[in-house]
């Protein structure tokens, strides 16, 4: 009888360990929050998608143009925390143009904007825009950023490369630096820390500018290559992104500077643009590619030596998604872009991560 009642007090003792979920089954793994799409207003297509930037998770703006019977028209959408809005309040939205990058200085959304030829910046404070413009037309613009006590805008006219540098209250045409024959692109920390990049006779150049003048910053880039962009962080860790030429195709490259020493990577992203480049609230480096998937949009995670792939979400009837900016928002990742519906134009998406 002992013997019996043994048994069964070990089968009872067995079956409470088999069914209570704390006894030694491991704790479910946390479910990682993947894309998920955001309703935009539809523009009139096709669009083409300029930037996109975000001061915070309650505020973004994301910028670009659409097509109209004469010529593109400036198209401008608000992200407040819960919703895209289009703002149709700034000066020129009726009329032909363009709207470019945008930057946050403050708590201001600073916005290049081509206005039937001629460059003006959009400022936005305490809810009303207004526009500074350039001090001459020039024939093409190719870049613009903005910081704290300084903005710059690159192009050229007929007589070569241009730099217009804003101090606040006036514009100054600064030097084009020695030998460059086109500037393709500038970005900015501290108004006395500006980083350029452009065509000179024997390639591609990286340029700083210290608050005085303009100088070559020795960056010895990979042989026969050409720069997309350079994403310069507050803590001044910078990172170049661009593609590099190999027997007769190419391939993206990263180089990060840390303060002292350049260090070059080669992650497997195949030939991608790097233009979009982030970083994200994780620590990584975030960029849209190319999908493999017509329906979903790609974004690639580069964390170090690790690259990893993640998809935005299925798009019933697509043929093609394409993210063309990404901006940390607080905690989360927002994308911009364009989706193609089968037997329609390409019109606007938008997607966050997290968040």
């Amino acid at each position: 009888m002992n013997g019996l009642r043994t048994v069964i007090i070990c089968l009872v003792i067995t079956c409470a360990a088999v069914l209570s979920p704390a006894a030694g089954v491991a704790p479910a793994a946390a479910v990682t929050p993947g894309w998920s799409a955001l309703p935009v207003p539809a523009a009139a297509p096709p669009v083409t998608v300029s930037d996109l930037a975000a001061r915070g998770p309650g505020e973004a703006w994301a910028t670009g143009y659409e097509d109209a019977a004469d010529g593109p028209r400036p198209m401008l959408y608000r992200w407040d925390g819960k919703a895209w809005s289009r703002d149709t309040t700034f000066p020129g939205a009726g009329e032909p143009g363009r709207l470019g990058k945008v930057r946050f200085v403050g708590e201001e959304p600073w916005i290049f904007h081509d206005r039937a030829g001629g460059g003006e910046i959009l400022r936005r404070s305490a809810g009303e825009w207004s526009a500074v413009p350039l001090p001459r037309t020039l024939r093409a613009y190719q870049d613009f950023t903005a910081v704290p006590g300084a903005a710059w805008v690159v192009g050229e006219d007929e007589t070569g490369p241009k730099v217009w540098h804003y101090d606040g209250s006036d514009w100054t045409a600064l030097p084009a630096p020695d030998g460059v024959r086109y500037l393709m692109g500038i970005t900015a920390r501290t108004a006395t820390d500006a980083w350029a990049w452009g065509n000179t006779d024997s390639g591609t150049v990286i340029l700083r500018w210290d608050g005085t003048a303009w100088r070559d910053a020795k960056v010895s880039l990979p042989a026969n290559s050409n720069v997309h962009t350079i994403l310069v962080e507050p803590s001044g860790r910078a990172t170049i992104g661009g593609s590099q030429y190999v027997d007769g195709s190419g391939r993206t490259y990263l180089m990060t500077w840390n303060g002292h020493t350049w260090r070059t990577a080669h992650p497997p992203l195949g030939d991608t643009y790097t233009e979009a480049m982030v970083r994200g609230p994780d620590g990584a480096l975030w960029l849209p590619v190319r999908s493999d998937r017509a329906f979903q949009s790609k974004y690639a995670r580069v964390n170090g030596a690790r690259t990893t792939f993640s998809y935005g979400p299925e798009r019933t009837n697509a043929i093609d998604v394409k993210p063309r900016a990404l901006a940390r928002a607080g905690s989360a990742l927002l994308s911009f872009g364009t989706v193609e519906i089968y037997g329609s134009k390409p019109n606007l998406m938008s997607e966050r991560l997290g968040g």
